[in-house]
């Protein structure tokens, strides 16, 4: 008789520990052969990275400065449960800055976005994907 309740009570946790978490993001970055590490020539003082709030993230492209290209990157950002709120464009720039930082970018150009909807691990997501590019003096 007491299995009924303790049912509602297992699931009743586990809702509530499920609507702690707001979202999870996966990322895959394709780079091109440029490496700014190895391909700085020895005279050549080596700079700091861009600190990541600084990272531009734009949909269009820069036309005022030259850049090289370092690599494409893709990333998805899922809602953890279905109570939580629809990631936003903002979450998805967001993880594209932290993966420009990891190459060293300076901006995310050419950046695309696109709606996944709901998949077997997720109750949502929203995918980005840019072009991680680096300042040439």
């Amino acid at each position: 008789m007491h299995i009924l309740p303790r049912g509602i009570l297992i699931l009743a946790v586990c809702f509530g520990v499920a609507g702690c978490g707001s979202t999870w993001s996966t990322s895959n970055v394709q780079k091109s052969g440029y490496d700014p590490k190895v391909n700085a020539s020895a005279a050549a003082p080596v700079r700091a990275p861009t600190p990541v709030a600084q990272i531009l993230v734009t949909e269009g492209d820069i036309t005022d400065r030259k850049y090289r290209v370092l690599g494409d990157i893709n990333v998805n950002v899922n809602k953890t449960t279905i109570f939580n709120a629809d990631p936003t464009r903002a979450d998805v720039d967001a993880k594209l800055r932290e993966e420009a930082y990891k190459l060293r970018a300076d901006a995310v150009i050419l950046v695309r976005y696109g709606s996944v909807g709901i998949a077997l691990m997720s109750w949502g997501a929203l995918d980005g994907k840019g072009r991680a590019v680096v300042y040439e003096d």
